[in-house]
């Protein structure tokens, strides 16, 4: 059974740190360090997104104040210590479900929607709370951009939004 290294408190103040650990030096290394925690919790996700895209293990822990002194908390943890798998395009008669365009040719305003609705998409996911995904979240993330309009994206976004307002 494989443990879990332990990471060192950070020095100074309290504040909000996401520490990574390094396998390869067995170290830990502050990725990301702010007054407030959301700011922190953001960075973190992405960070782990692109390790992870990088077939690179994730491990982090998240210290932050608690009554003027250091504690750690706990965060959801990196399920998925692999590589992402690249996901499977649907084939053609695959009905798209919901509203949405029907598959057009790659243009840059095409392009650049594509990215607007995945990045309304992944914003969305990071307020309400979900900022490690794994390689299965990320091509629910993909599949949804794929088939939804930019209109009922946003409105996911906000439903998202507004669930994580509840946290």
């Amino acid at each position: 059974m494989e443990t879990r290294p332990q990471s060192p408190r950070p020095p100074g103040t309290p504040r909000w740190v996401a520490l990574f650990h390094r396998p390869a030096s067995d170290t830990w290394r502050v990725g990301a360090e702010a007054p407030d925690r959301e700011p922190v919790l953001y960075a973190l996700g992405e960070m782990a997104q692109t390790l992870r895209a990088r077939g690179e293990d994730v491990t982090v822990d998240l210290w932050g104040p608690h009554d003027g002194t250091w504690q750690r908390y706990d965060i959801a943890a990196p399920t998925a210590h692999q590589a992402p798998r690249p996901s499977a395009p649907a084939p053609a008669s695959t009905p798209v479900p919901g509203p949405g365009p029907a598959p057009a040719e790659s243009t840059p305003l095409a392009e650049r929607l594509h990215s607007r609705r995945h990045q309304a998409l992944m914003a969305g996911l990071s307020k309400a709370g979900l900022y490690d995904l794994t390689a299965e979240d990320v091509a629910a993330v993909q599949t949804v951009v794929d088939r939804l309009d930019e209109a009922t994206v946003r409105t996911l976004t906000r439903w998202l939004a507004g669930a994580g307002q509840g946290r």
